[in-house]
């Protein structure tokens, strides 16, 4: 293991350093490809971590060689490993769009896309709750300058709900994170988790306030209901690669209700165990009804994408909170699957929105869109995916939820919303492929339209102000849906990967160890 010892904090370096390099840069080739070659070297760095973690070794690295509970920790097991693998190769497809002009749009694209990195790997490898909200902070202010890259009155409206929200957030958090430091002076996750499994009846409702607190901060940057309404715009109306970028973000939420409820109030925590069982799997549920009946009354593609990112979250949480090691392995099977397919949707409805000129992704009927047929077959592609259907790895990511179902209470809601929404996912799917795709008129149509109606709706279309889709376009959205692909055909071996993983998150005893007990 001494050959792996620095491993665990290059995934947070590289960002950071590509980042501040990226400052001193002003050459747009030049920022563009060391951009690129920084996201790209995440890829076999975070392979090599899953290769690592993936017999249960857990790498602590200790920055300054302070001890826990005292110095920072970082550590990599196989949560922490999957996840960095899934945000390295969800950031260079997005990056490869990003290259093709949009990042000069505005000023520091890549210092701030690099910086988002950083956050979110950060966030994935801290074993320090303060740190973990540092994390938060650094990659939210990233998303603020994303979000908003490149202007315009709808995004600075998204953007500023968005920003306002946020800060709400990260105050609440301080407040939990201030709280349970007051009570047991230590925010060191594994330190904690010893120190809340005895706490004493005096703190018991403080504690239980500030765990609590911390799930609705964490449900908030997930957007589960009720905390999902600055989702749809903000994801709507940003750019192509950042949105697509943007689909790992609600899963940080996500990770952090995984991670910080298995080992500091899980089945072991005394008198503050399984604190959110009351709350987790029926906000879930409620979350992935409201997000399809959002996708089903959308107006437009990417508004449509966006509301599907919600409908996801409410899958992958209902997993999470229906707890048992089968529903957690079928979430953590499934969380890759709904970011890379949300993130195709969104580049797809990019190039699409160009194809149809002025009718831009709208659920209307317009001109008919030059590469029509490849659009056609990659939305088709995507729709099934994210719909769930068959053989596909969302509809095997359903399967295990609904099989890992069966012992719960809950068995009833549980079947009938999966199965209704998916349904409904269908639908609402096939009715834009058919407005955007089957009820089209020809440009020439579309001019002697407008020149009897005089209907703005209708206004004349030149051929030549259709954007045909292009190979680099295209590209990077087969590249994610052969990643999806990639997820069912070797299917066996990535749940092996997901069982184990829920195994090792519900023996938070190894955790625990692993940080405290290490010698220097």
């Amino acid at each position: 293991m001494n050959g792996f010892a620095h491993l665990p904090i290059l995934p947070v370096v590289l960002p950071l350093i590509a980042g501040i390099t990226l400052l001193m840069l002003r050459q747009d080739r030049l920022q563009r490809g060391v951009s690129l070659v920084a996201t790209l070297a995440l890829i076999p760095l975070a392979i090599a971590l899953v290769q690592t973690a993936s017999d249960g070794t857990q790498l602590v690295y200790q920055l300054g060689n302070w001890a826990a509970p005292y110095g920072i920790v970082l550590l990599v097991d196989r949560l922490a490993a999957w996840m960095l693998l899934t945000t390295a190769l969800l950031a260079v497809f997005a990056l490869l769009v990003a290259i093709r002009g949009s990042d000069a749009e505005g000023r520091h694209f890549h210092v701030l896309f690099q910086l988002q990195l950083f956050g979110l790997n950060g966030a994935f490898l801290t074993g320090d709750l303060f740190n973990l909200f540092v994390f938060f902070e650094i990659l939210l202010l990233a998303s603020y300058g994303l979000l908003l890259h490149g202007g315009g009155r709808k995004r600075v409206k998204a953007g500023l709900h968005y920003v306002v929200i946020n800060l709400v957030g990260s105050t609440l958090f301080l407040f939990a994170v201030g709280t349970l430091y007051g009570v047991t002076g230590t925010l060191n996750m594994a330190d904690l988790a010893v120190k809340l499994a005895a706490t004493p009846p005096d703190n018991l409702a403080l504690v239980q306030s500030a765990g609590l607190l911390l799930f609705a901060v964490f449900a908030l940057k997930a957007a589960l209901l009720p905390l999902y309404l600055w989702l749809p715009a903000a994801y709507a109306h940003t750019s192509a690669p950042v949105a697509a970028l943007f689909a790992i973000m609600t899963k940080v939420g996500a990770y952090s209700i995984l991670r910080v409820y298995t080992l500091m109030f899980g089945d072991d925590a005394g008198p503050v165990a399984n604190l959110l069982d009351p709350w987790l799997a029926p906000l879930a549920l409620a979350t992935l009804t409201l997000g399809v009946l959002g996708a089903v009354a959308a107006t437009a593609l990417r508004q449509q994408a966006a509301y599907l990112v919600v409908a996801s979250i409410g899958s992958l949480l209902l997993a999470f909170g229906l707890g048992s090691r089968d529903a957690i392995a079928a979430g953590l099977y499934y969380l890759p699957h709904s970011v890379f397919a949300a993130a195709a949707l969104f580049l797809l409805a990019d190039s699409i929105g160009r194809a149809r000129g002025e009718f831009a992704d709208r659920f209307e009927s317009g001109p008919e869109m030059p590469g029509a047929r490849v659009l056609g077959g990659l939305f088709f592609v995507a729709a099934a995916a994210i719909a769930g259907l068959p053989p596909l790895s969302g509809f095997l990511g359903k399967f295990m939820l609904l099989k890992a179902a069966l012992d719960s209470p809950l068995l009833p809601w549980v079947w009938s919303i999966v199965l209704v929404t998916g349904l409904l996912s269908m639908i609402a799917l096939a009715r834009s492929g058919s407005l955007l795709f089957y009820r089209t008129h020809s440009p020439y149509d579309s001019t002697r339209a407008s020149a009897r109606s005089g209907s703005e709706s209708f206004r004349a279309h030149d051929a030549a102000s259709l954007t045909p889709p292009s190979v680099a376009a295209l590209a990077p959205v087969g590249g994610l849906l052969l990643l999806v692909a990639g997820l069912a055909i070797w299917a066996g071996p990535l749940s092996d990967y997901a069982q184990a993983t829920a195994t090792q998150l519900l023996q938070p005893q190894q955790y625990i160890e692993a940080v405290l007990e290490r010698t220097p």
